[in-house]
């Protein structure tokens, strides 16, 4: 059983930071893919960055320049660091990972609460 399990999320004033991390635990022989995906009251689930397991990242407009994703494939745990943050910001953000494991799927962690308070 493959989980992914988020931390960091909390109640920030604007410009202010936070770091988002999650941890895969269970079977797992490799993680490709890994990023942060987000969701505010009413609106869909939109990407934030990406990191290959290689290091590449991608980042979405709303974001560049003020976050960074990066991964610690040692201790399959991908990482967000978010400065000057923005009440825009506000949404559960979401841990993905494409996991090769018994077999090879993509998971969702359970999402943690970021809160920017203007």
């Amino acid at each position: 059983q493959v989980q992914l399990v988020e931390s960091g999320g909390g109640l920030v004033q604007a410009g202010g930071s936070l770091r988002l991390s999650c941890a895969a635990s269970g079977s797992i022989f490799s993680i490709n893919a890994m990023g942060w995906y987000r969701q505010a009251p009413g609106e869909q689930r939109e990407l934030v960055a990406t990191i290959t397991r290689g290091g590449s990242t991608n980042y979405a407009d709303s974001v560049k320049g003020r976050f960074t994703i990066s991964r610690d494939n040692a201790k399959s745990t991908v990482y967000l660091q978010m400065n000057s943050l923005k009440p825009e910001d506000t949404a559960v953000y979401y841990c993905n990972a494409d996991i090769r494991g018994v077999g090879s799927r993509n998971y969702w962690g359970q999402g943690t609460q970021v809160t920017v308070s203007s």
